[in-house]
């Protein structure tokens, strides 16, 4: 049985045990948002992780750091250094994008190494199979992608990203609209050219239920993903976008009545003031499913700083609703990111997703902040380190007076000093326990 049927017969698995010590909430809650649809757990039958975790609505926003070689840029180590990175920095998730062709040591390590879930794009390894053997993307065939999506998932993925909702049909809405980018998404890029080429439906729509055979095998969550995501905030929520999202909430329905627990991918690119409404309406189409985004980025202007571009549309949206964030590096739209950028992602989309974590009133959010708050008040810098989302880059920027006690930023002006002197409570630095100083509250 598959989580999903675990959970529909009533029933809590020890992986929903774990999600939920993990969350601190009961099992029975993370037990029923799964049944209905609104979390997943993402976890293969066949790749053991120490992490166990759930997506989903009233859950913690997780967040999801991407690595993988590319054609130019290969080698393992490189890579070794970028998933350590993201696990330091405190990635829920990683998924392996590689398209080098160390593509089959690279997906080998990562499972074997990652303490969290893996994700993959299987559609990938076929187009670099392809493009060794000296072949065209449109030599592909179905059987073969499908074949192929099998070996991946006995290999252990845990989620894999399908774009099935790239059809014939929503590629005819490029027609009738003025989209600047076509696609931005190499997945769907590449089964638009196949379909043009062959004349031919995705394979992956017309057979969705062979999809699901093979999910339902290995128990893998299947990523629906958005070929026609905006790939600038000119072309976001047009109809190319809508179309697929109202196929993917189809698709979700047909995923779910088969045993088979579902994401809904999200749009990369997306003004300010349209964040909400995209989650608004994934959440209406597709019965409350998870929501993946990438991002979502709020501007285009923003190249060497687009994790913080990110972490501005990844907060507001999470806030609404969304589950699960991409993250989204320094390096994007320049080059290929090194462990540094994988940092910088992760720990802003970690920002991002606590953020929203606060506004939705999710147990515990806001409980780090007073405390963190209350090591403030009690200039307890070793306090406020071990809080800080990022501790060791803080460590590495603190600066004391001379006093020992007081920030060079405001030294012998510091508020917090001089004004606990009238306050009414007595604070004279730090003192105890963590859970004694809670005690003081």
């Amino acid at each position: 049985m598959t989580q999903l049927e675990i959970a529909r017969v009533g029933k809590v698995s020890s992986e929903m045990e774990q999600a939920a010590a993990a969350e601190n909430v009961s099992s029975e809650k993370v037990r029923e948002l799964i049944a209905s649809g609104r979390a997943v757990l993402p976890k293969n039958k066949r790749h053991q992780f120490a992490h166990i975790l759930a997506i989903g609505e009233g859950l913690r926003t997780k967040v999801n750091a991407n690595i993988g070689t590319s054609g130019p840029c290969s080698g393992i180590e490189r890579e070794i250094a970028k998933l350590d990175a993201a696990v330091a920095a405190g990635t829920d998730s990683v998924m392996d994008l590689s398209t080098g062709p160390d593509f089959q040591e690279v997906r080998q390590m990562v499972l074997e190494r990652s303490p969290v879930m893996v994700g993959a794009v299987p559609i990938y390894m076929v187009a670099i199979r392809l493009r060794l053997e000296g072949q065209s993307l449109s030599k592909m065939s179905a059987d073969g992608l499908l074949r192929s999506i099998e070996t991946q998932c006995a290999e252990g993925i845990d989620y894999i990203t399908v774009h099935c909702g790239v059809t014939r049909e929503v590629v005819r809405r490029l027609d009738h609209c003025e989209r600047l980018m076509p696609s931005v998404s190499r997945g769907g890029s590449i089964l638009m050219q196949w379909m043009e080429k062959n004349n031919k439906e995705n394979p992956l729509y017309e057979d969705f239920n062979s999809l699901l055979d093979i999910a339902h095998t290995y128990d893998v969550t299947l990523s629906l993903g958005d070929g026609f995501r905006p790939g600038t905030v000119v072309d976001a929520t047009d109809g190319p976008q809508v179309e697929e999202l109202i196929v993917l909430g189809e698709l979700a329905r047909r995923a779910r009545a088969r045993g088979v627990q579902v994401i809904i991918e999200g749009p990369g690119h997306v003004p300010l003031n349209q964040v909400v409404a995209n989650v608004i309406m994934e959440k209406q189409l597709c019965d409350g499913a998870p929501f993946y985004l990438l991002g979502p980025l709020t501007t285009d202007l923003a190249p060497g700083y687009d994790h913080i571009t990110g972490a501005i549309g990844g907060a507001i949206a999470a806030a609404a609703g969304a589950d699960f964030l991409c993250y989204v590096t320094p390096a994007e739209h320049l080059c290929h990111p090194n462990a540094d950028d994988v940092r910088a992602g992760v720990i802003a989309a970690r920002i991002a997703g606590h953020s929203a974590d606060i506004a939705k009133s999710l147990p515990g959010a806001i409980e780090r902040d007073r405390q963190m708050s209350i090591y403030r008040r009690d200039l307890n810098w070793d306090g406020m380190l071990s809080e800080a989302i990022d501790p060791d880059w803080a460590r590495e920027r603190v600066s004391l007076s001379s006093d020992g006690e007081t920030c060079t930023m405001c030294g012998e002006l510091c508020a917090v000093k001089l004004s606990r002197r009238s306050a009414k409570h007595p604070t004279s630095g730090y003192s105890g326990s963590r859970d004694q100083q809670e005690g003081k509250t």
